[in-house]
């Protein structure tokens, strides 16, 4: 656990608070407005939630190499949590567009 700062962990720690309720609060905002495509968008934000926690995890045993696996498991979650936000967000913008036309 010494290969962060307490500062840094406060940050690390921090986020990863930060994006579960930012995860919870899209999915009450879709569950207010009713639309699904909001709903979509908080399951592909759980990607980079791991992608996240795993290094953390990663971090907290003092980036040994022995866990290096967290280190691909972060960057796929990475890669995974990337495209599916930008799929969702598209899904959402098609959604939102069906619902009313753009203007002429």
């Amino acid at each position: 656990m010494h290969a962060l700062s307490l500062p840094t962990w406060w940050i690390h720690i921090a986020s990863v608070l930060e994006w579960i309720a930012a995860i919870t609060a899209v999915q009450a905002y879709g569950q207010r407005r009713g639309e699904a495509g909001w709903r979509w968008l908080a399951l592909a934000m759980l990607p980079a939630l791991v992608s996240a926690m795993a290094a953390c995890t990663w971090h907290l045993f003092d980036n040994t190499p022995a866990l290096q696996g967290l280190v691909v498991l972060q960057a796929g979650c990475t890669v995974l949590g990337n495209m599916a936000l930008a799929a969702a967000a598209l899904h959402l913008l098609r959604q939102q567009q069906a619902v009313r036309p753009p203007a002429p």
